[in-house]
């Protein structure tokens, strides 16, 4: 799956938006990125990849 600017975008602005409107502090941020590196280790990574891509395949058919 190749992950694209816009994507990284749209998530990034989400992040800070919940950091500065809904309270996100650093290291909640910290935790969720060593959880997403320590879950792509993992056999259900390439279950995961396939479920983000059915979603934004979805989402650009709308």
């Amino acid at each position: 799956m190749t992950v694209t600017v816009p994507l990284v975008l749209v998530v990034g602005a989400v992040v800070f938006i919940a950091w500065r409107y809904l309270g996100l502090r650093w290291w909640h941020a910290l935790i969720c990125l060593l959880f997403g590196f320590l879950l792509a280790a993992t056999t259900l990574a390439p279950d995961i990849r396939a479920a983000i891509r059915a979603a934004l395949s979805w989402i650009t058919s709308h």
